[in-house]
């Protein structure tokens, strides 16, 4: 199952909710619980405050600093100061004017269940010496509580404070200790603790309540997962399903595209793919029907001839010699058919060694339009030479820049119409690039052959291209020649009126 993209989908997206809900929740109730907490130690530390002060005259207590207290803490001490006061104007003051430090605490034992009917706190208020002389909670039983630490500290003259997981009934509780001053002198320790049950209650129902929503979360998570690792899953099927079928040799594949996303441009290259794989295979076996032909049509004459030789035909010297001279050519029409075929495999395998260096453009063109001169001559077509100022030299490799411009050239010529003229231009630099372009006045190409003009093979006129002697792979081999200098080779034809191949060669940099 796991083995499922669906699958690890929806899991991926349920285990981020739980890590997102886990760490939310935990951080969200621990900030509570703190929260709640101060918020009780700040109460208890406004009542032991507002104790020593209502019960002891001119005592005041170590607490802790103003600023760590907020404006509630404020408000309810102002609130329980008022109950204290009218609860404590019983309580007998301390009898005669005594030293501060013989100040007897005892009094205050008759204050202690008045006291206990305002505050839902044990309030505690011992000597200096740690006994106890006051209990809100009086329950016979005296608890030693010298031994208490946040006693011990102070008693010291600080202020204390701990939570109990389990207090002295058991239960949570948290307890502070406020010394109390007077004249800055230690006459005893306010001690207060409260149960924490109502938190622990409170705390309890937000973890039930926070379970709950996961639970949900995740119910309604693993149902948006399904749907939509569905959605993501359905595509990469299709496209899986597609595959498998394009592995088994059924180009004809096609996926929908149902959305712009990186899965739907996903399928449309899947689309272009097997549609170029298509045009590529037929390509392949339009190949190898193109080279069987063109290897046929020789061989047949070859045959012919030498069959016509062993009839007889040799015994006649004249007949011999011309069909000798006819076997020569169609050897030779192999040759070169084997040769284009081998610099088109070398061009696709990208292992083509050029010889690639400074040449001079102007030099070459001009010799090579004098060889084909007399061509040209014969067809009643003019060669035209137009080299433009301050052409720099080209990086190239001589033989094969040659073979591509005697290519094209012939092509013009061939194509010509008598009188017309073929004329080769040199541009440049633009962009670092020089620009060649072979310009004839001849009957041009069809606007619906010029895109296939170029493929292997391919001839706009095939009866006319056979005759002078074409195989369809000239232009082929000039463009990839061409692409293999890391220059372009494009064509531009109007029927009727000429043709121009143009191609790019980078310059030699200075």
């Amino acid at each position: 199952m796991l083995n499922s993209i669906r699958t690890r989908l929806t899991l991926s997206h349920l285990v981020v909710i739980v890590v997102a809900m886990g760490l939310s929740g935990f951080l969200l109730l621990s900030l509570l619980q703190q929260y709640f907490l101060q918020a009780i130690e700040d109460s208890l530390t406004a009542q032991a405050q507002i104790t020593a002060q209502a019960l002891i005259p001119g005592a005041s207590t170590e607490g802790p600093p103003i600023e760590a207290q907020n404006a509630a803490y404020n408000a309810l001490q102002q609130q329980q100061f008022s109950n204290l006061a009218l609860r404590a104007e019983n309580v007998a003051p301390p009898p005669g004017e005594l030293p501060v430090g013989e100040i007897d605490l005892t009094y205050l034992n008759r204050a202690s269940l008045q006291l206990s009917s305002q505050l839902d706190t044990r309030i505690r208020i011992l000597d200096a010496t740690g006994a106890v002389v006051v209990d809100s909670h009086p329950d016979g039983n005296p608890v030693e509580l010298m031994d208490d630490p946040v006693i011990a500290q102070a008693l010291t003259g600080q202020y204390a404070s701990r939570t109990d997981q389990k207090g002295s009934d058991g239960q949570p509780a948290m307890v502070v200790a406020l010394p109390i001053l007077v004249e800055g002198k230690l006459v005893g320790v306010t001690y207060l603790s409260q149960s924490l049950n109502d938190l622990t209650v409170i705390m309890g129902d937000l973890r039930s309540r926070w379970l709950a929503a996961t639970l949900v979360a995740l119910l309604l998570s693993a149902v948006a997962g399904l749907l939509l690792s569905r959605a993501v899953a359905r595509p990469v099927q299709r496209l899986t399903t597609a595959a498998s079928a394009v592995a088994e040799g059924h180009l004809d594949q096609q996926v929908p595209v149902g959305s712009r996303d990186e899965l739907g441009r996903l399928s449309q290259t899947f689309n272009v793919m097997t549609a170029r794989l298509r045009a590529m295979r037929q390509m392949q076996i339009d190949f190898v029907a193109n080279v069987s032909h063109e290897l046929r049509t020789p061989l047949t004459a070859i045959k012919g001839l030498v069959e016509t030789l062993r009839d007889g035909a040799v015994d006649d010297v004249e007949v011999r010699d011309q069909f000798l001279e006819t076997v020569e050519d169609e050897t030779d029409r192999l040759i070169r058919l084997v040769n284009d075929l081998m610099i088109l495999s070398r061009a696709d395998s990208e292992a083509l060694n050029l010889n690639i260096q400074p040449l001079g453009l102007p030099r070459l063109l001009k010799s090579i339009t004098d060889r084909l001169g007399p061509q040209a001559g014969a067809r009643h077509v003019g060669l035209r030479l137009e080299i433009g100022p301050g052409i720099p030299p080209a990086q190239a490799d001589s033989d094969r820049l040659e073979q591509v411009l005697v290519n094209l050239l012939d092509n013009a010529i061939k194509y010509s119409q008598p009188g017309g003229t073929v004329t080769v231009s040199v541009e440049g630099p633009r962009e670092g690039a020089l620009l060649v372009r072979v310009h004839d006045q001849g009957i041009g190409i069809p606007a619906e052959e010029l895109d296939r003009i170029g493929e292997r093979f391919y001839r706009a006129d095939r009866a006319r291209s056979r005759a002078a002697g074409g195989s369809g792979l000239g232009l082929a081999i000039a463009r990839a020649l061409v692409e293999a200098h890391g220059g372009a080779l494009w064509i531009e034809s109007e029927e009727g009126h000429g043709t121009t191949v143009s191609f790019s060669l980078p310059a030699a940099t200075p």
